[in-house]
């Protein structure tokens, strides 16, 4: 396993398993199967709602807590501080640990300053080893960053072939923050999985296109969560440490970064108003 160090010294693996979408009655077999593959990061979230199943397999999976990080996420409707610490404590709960690895407000949307500092005050408290955003364009991430007392460590952010998130990154880089993929495969949109430029390549290297994707954002220094409910496929993406793509190849596949969400845009109105009737 191949490793990140996040500004406030923790570490993060580089590669972790996702549950977006997995059914709550099925969470647990899943996660049990990606810790027997050799995954130790867990990424979840409130809104996910199974949580509940991610804490059920680390207590069965036997594994020593500190072998893991666990991420999870809080949601739109527990924006705001009071709100933001109830949110917390219900995950610990859920999640039947004492600390959370990753703590990410899910969506820029409500009070999440008041959620930031409820998470920042869980940290000072050692109920959360690390904070920080997911899906911040760069105008949030930037304001969060500069008036947050504890810095974002992370921004989890679509990441894929095609939005590759080039503008975003270079000012997490800039910034010391870690940026997280989700969707690495783009959940297949944009006939992902025959793309004729990661087909080429994994053919060369003996891979799958899912693998050639991986390693391109591994090499580019993004952290990845691929889920999947197959074993099989779990230890297809989990096997992507043991290759190299050449200069080329990286540039081949960076060519085909579109610069745009192949999902939703936070700045369409219509999507906004998605979100909130989610609330």
């Amino acid at each position: 396993m191949e490793y990140v160090t996040l500004n406030n010294g923790v570490k993060m693996p580089k590669l972790g398993y996702g549950v977006y979408q997995t059914p709550p009655e099925e969470t647990e077999r899943c996660v049990l199967e990606a810790l027997a593959t050799g995954y130790r990061s867990i990424d979840t979230a409130q809104a996910y709602r199974n949580e509940a199943g991610v804490g059920s397999a680390i207590v069965q999976s036997g594994l020593p807590r500190e072998e893991l990080f666990i991420t999870t996420k809080i949601w739109i409707s527990n924006a705001g501080y009071e709100r933001g610490r109830v949110s917390i404590e219900e995950s610990l709960q859920k999640l039947q640990t004492d600390y959370i690895d990753l703590l990410l407000i899910h969506q820029p949307f409500g009070d999440y300053y008041g959620s930031y500092r409820a998470m920042e005050e869980a940290y000072k408290a050692g109920k959360v080893r690390a904070v920080g955003v997911s899906n911040f364009y760069p105008d949030r991430y930037l304001d969060m960053f500069h008036f947050a007392e504890i810095k974002p460590a992370v921004n989890q952010v679509e990441t894929h072939v095609f939005q590759q998130q080039k503008t975003a990154k270079r000012y997490m880089q800039k910034n010391g923050t870690q940026i997280m993929s989700w969707g690495p495969f783009a959940e297949g949109r944009n006939d992902f999985f025959n793309n004729p430029v990661l087909k080429e390549i994994g053919v060369r290297h003996g891979r799958t296109v899912a693998q050639v994707a991986l390693r391109f954002l591994l090499q580019s220094d993004v952290v990845v969560i691929p889920k999947s409910v197959h074993k099989e496929r779990m230890q297809e993406n989990f096997n992507v440490f043991d290759f190299m793509l050449t200069d080329s190849e990286l540039a081949a596949i960076a060519a085909l970064d579109t610069g745009k969400s192949l999902f939703f845009s936070h700045y369409d109105p219509d999507t906004v108003e998605w979100f909130m009737s989610l609330v």
